[in-house]
């Protein structure tokens, strides 16, 4: 039997759903998190950088996030980076410290946030068929090219289609816990 390699499938779609983790990460529930800040970008320096390398970012109280910049020509940068960033934020600046309050969602907002919920997880799914695609493709290859036979192809490709499922299936769980505590009042 030819090699094959699941790792190299494994490893892919694990990336996949780490990438759909961090983006969810970013989506805001009601209680504040240092990761809300994760997607935005400054212009620092004549490049894009993500906020936490330009500042420290903490989380003083359940409603509060508090952005320290380390250098004090930055904070302005800082603060138009996060307003601009569509997550509806409104620090307020005090030195080189932006404070962020979070309202409260309501419930539109809240519907809202599921929904990009919905489609961070649809393309996490995506790119996990696509994982897939490619290794029933490589499969079909390998079993015309003779290296492996018909059962061979037909077995692997059961794990392959396996290990896609249970990806998918990650994806849904990780998917209904986020919606169930964005819309936790």
């Amino acid at each position: 039997m030819a090699d094959f390699d699941f790792d190299d499938l494994k490893r892919r779609m694990d990336g996949a759903i780490q990438s759909f983790k961090g983006d969810l990460a970013g989506l805001r529930t009601g209680r504040a998190s240092p990761n809300l800040l994760d997607p935005v970008m400054v212009d620092a320096y004549g490049t894009q950088m993500p906020v936490n390398q330009v500042a420290n970012i903490s989380v003083p109280e359940p409603r509060l996030v508090s952005v320290t910049v380390w250098d004090k020509q930055m904070v302005g940068k800082v603060e138009r980076a996060i307003r601009e960033s569509n997550l509806g934020l409104n620090p307020v600046t005090d030195g080189t410290t932006l404070r962020i309050p979070l309202p409260e969602l309501n419930e539109q907002r809240r519907k809202e946030l599921v929904k990009v919920a919905q489609q961070y997880a649809e393309q996490a799914k995506v790119a996990v068929r696509h994982v897939r695609r490619d290794g029933m493709d490589s499969l079909k290859k390998m079993e015309k090219d003779g290296d492996i036979g018909q059962d061979d192809n037909r077995q692997m490709s059961e794990r392959v289609q396996k290990m896609t499922d249970d990806a998918v299936s990650e994806i849904d769980r990780t998917l209904a816990t986020k919606e169930q505590e964005i819309m936790q009042v």
